[in-house]
């Protein structure tokens, strides 16, 4: 008999650019926390990026889904957001909030001190001041501002936090605020991979397809410059050239940059017998990214060196790796740590596409890939899951039950 309470204990996680249906807040957070008895969770973003709300497996509640933000991330719309927020704060009078965005601290320590044994936890999902400094998207008084404010309302946050959740380890020697906390104060929950609910993971890598056949590439998630774009299509039009069957690409995902977006656009139009563009403008469905995934022959992870990304490991390839598609990584000694467990993939040089794809188009007949399978646990969400639920377990007071909670 399921369990009975008096009175739910309301969670709120919150974004403002994450989407509603994001695969970290929604996905994982949300999923894992939504199968406690008792708590009640509740997410807060941008307006979904699928037609609906994301699947959910058969235990729980449902999640309650409050878009706080729609339209240009430049526009007006982020600063309603902030009025949406708090009277989002009031209405549902959380016992805990989540807070996955650094422009809703500042409202989430007003809310907190307004007393009530109010408690919050900060999600870092980026080390954004350093994003800021290097990433070249603001420039002189502005980007040393925002970076500077960035960083001490962090340090504001951080030190009046119940506890702080970091998406990278590397996070920790990088943010000098850590170092004032608490060991236990502070937890690391990688991105690791969440299957939907239902979905069944491959438990061998699908095979490759001969020289004579088409290779299908992938390039998913963000899309921007410093992702490795231009890298992605360049490559892609070099094996076509190389291989018998050709190679085709999908570049699949949202990208932020109205004028890389329209580049791309052209390009795709141009050449669409062998490059598909999916998303671009708009929020991708994670389902559609997973559909991809499992149509794809190789993953590409063609980043260009840079010192914001460098030491982080990227989601997908928590993905690619879960689903044992082979992979295409550039120089990373913490990246190729990853693929030498597995025998997932290959270090190549984006930067020389025809070298590259000369190389690879002679490696692949040969290669065997996760000759020991799929790997499974290891890079799978469920341990990470447990974390957080046994920290959020050990900071909530326990509803009133009817049967003993298992």
């Amino acid at each position: 008999m399921p369990a009975n309470f008096s009175s739910p204990t309301r969670l709120l996680l919150a974004s403002v650019l994450k989407p509603v249906d994001d695969t970290r807040m929604r996905g994982k957070f949300a999923e894992t926390l939504r199968a406690r008895p008792g708590w009640q969770v509740h997410v807060a973003g941008r307006t979904c990026g699928s037609a609906g709300p994301a699947p959910t497996a058969d235990t729980g509640p449902p999640v309650g889904q409050h878009r706080i933000f729609w339209g240009s991330r430049l526009g007006l719309g982020r600063l309603l957001a902030q009025g949406r927020y708090w009277r989002l704060l009031r209405a549902l009078r959380p016992s805990m909030v989540i807070v996955h965005a650094p422009e809703l601290l500042p409202l989430t320590l007003l809310w907190r001190a307004l007393g009530g044994g109010r408690q919050f936890m900060y999600d870092i999902r980026e080390n954004y001041a350093l994003n800021v400094r290097t990433q070249q998207v603001y420039r002189g008084w502005l980007k040393r501002g925002l970076a500077a404010g960035l960083r001490w309302v962090e340090g504001a946050a951080a030190a009046r936090a119940a506890a702080v959740l970091l998406a990278e380890a590397s996070y920790a020697p990088e943010l000098p605020f850590l170092a004032r906390l608490p060991a236990s104060r502070v937890l690391l929950l990688e991105n690791k991979y969440q299957p939907a609910p239902g979905e069944q993971l491959p438990r061998v890598a699908r095979p490759l397809p001969t020289p004579a056949e088409p290779l299908r590439l992938l390039f998913s998630g963000t899309i921007s410059v410093l992702n490795g774009v231009w890298e992605a299509i360049e490559l892609a039009r070099h094996l076509r050239a190389t291989r018998p069957g050709g190679a085709t690409l999908t570049i699949v995902g949202f990208c932020q940059q109205p004028g890389l977006l329209l580049d791309l656009q052209r390009v795709a139009a141009t050449e669409s017998t062998w490059l598909t563009l999916v998303g671009g403008a708009r929020l991708v469905p994670h389902r559609r990214i997973v559909a991809e995934i499992a149509r794809s022959h190789l993953g590409l992870l063609p980043y260009r060196p840079h010192t914001s990304t460098e030491r982080c490991q990227p989601t997908k390839l928590f993905e690619y790796l879960a689903h044992g598609l082979p992979i295409l990584i550039p120089h990373n000694s913490l990246w190729e740590s990853e693929l030498s467990k597995y025998q997932a993939g290959l270090v190549v040089d984006f930067a020389d596409a025809p070298s590259t794809a000369a190389a690879v188009a002679a490696a692949l007949p040969d290669a065997l890939f996760y000759p020991a399978g799929v790997p499974t646990e290891t890079v799978q969400w469920a341990g990470e899951g447990k974390k957080l639920r046994v920290l959020l377990e050990s900071l909530l007071p326990g509803p009133t039950f009817a049967a003993p909670f298992a």
